[in-house]
């Protein structure tokens, strides 16, 4: 048997899309391991599987899974290389992805980029989810020296944003995957660390739970644009400045609604082997 795939990245962050919404296949998540690996897959942060449509008026319902074969509810980057890949197929300029988190409104905008309604952040503690309560906006976690007072923020997914002075210098792969599984997080977190510019532009770096460093991370450059405006930090518009580039977000004072904009790329079509 064989599977056939795409390759896909927005901003570095990479993904394999593979197209079941005919439900043909089952994947288990020894399959999804062996398909995220860089060495014996095709290799990817993040493996988005496109299943059929639970509701009229959607295009399809997409499974997030990292490359340990845990699922994840949401994904920014991933979300708009899925919603590209669809209208370009289907020749159309929107689209509406279900995801266990809720419905992504997508649309095609200028310069060849998509934008993302990813919904309004969720900002109870129960939310995120934290094991105890805690005030979101100040979680007073953190190694008390580098990292300090983090703001928790779910896109549909938990994020933990620390607020520091110069992201260059941290390593994220020691800072990275203590916070992700400290105890506070009974689902794990995302962790990203942000260098306010100014008050529009955020340079951020991420550890994304369950995958480790990525170029970029949609969700959580939300979640940074969200935890920065409620400190008084930006304005509800700003630039996100990642390792493979920028995405552009609105916190929309109208509905609450945090509007991602950005580009993706098509790197190739292929067929592996099934696991």
């Amino acid at each position: 048997m064989t599977i056939k795939f795409r390759k896909m990245h927005g901003l570095g962050n990479d993904f394999v899309i593979i197209d079941n919404r005919d439900g043909s296949r089952k994947f288990d998540a020894e399959q999804i391991r062996h398909i995220c690996d860089r060495r014996f897959g095709a290799g990817c942060d993040q493996l988005m599987l496109l299943m059929p449509a639970q509701n009229a008026g959607t295009d399809c319902f997409m499974r997030i899974y990292n490359p340990d074969a845990s699922e994840a509810g949401a994904c920014g980057n991933g979300t708009r290389c899925v919603a590209a890949m669809l209208m370009r197929d289907e020749k159309r300029n929107s689209c509406v992805i279900e995801t266990v988190s809720g419905l992504l409104a997508c649309r095609a905008v200028e310069n060849d980029m998509v934008e993302v309604d990813m919904g309004a952040p969720r900002l109870d503690w129960k939310q995120i989810p934290l094991s105890e309560e805690r005030d979101t906006l100040h979680l007073g976690i953190g190694d008390g020296d580098t990292l300090t007072d983090p703001v928790a923020v779910s896109m549909g997914n938990p994020h933990c944003v620390f607020f520091v002075r110069d992201v260059e210098k941290l390593s994220l792969e020691t800072l990275g995957p203590a916070v992700e599984r400290n105890a506070l997080f009974p689902e794990r977190t995302n962790v990203e660390f942000a260098e306010v510019q100014s008050t529009s532009a955020i340079r951020m770096r991420v550890w994304e739970r369950g995958t480790g460093v990525t170029q970029a991370c949609g969700s959580g450059a939300c979640a940074t644009m969200v935890a920065a405006a409620r400190r008084g930090l930006t304005g509800r518009k700003a630039e996100i400045i990642l390792d493979g580039g920028s995405l552009f977000l609105e916190w929309r004072e109208g509905d609450d609604h945090v509007l991602m904009t950005g580009p993706v790329s098509f790197v190739y079509e292929g067929v592996m082997a099934s696991a």
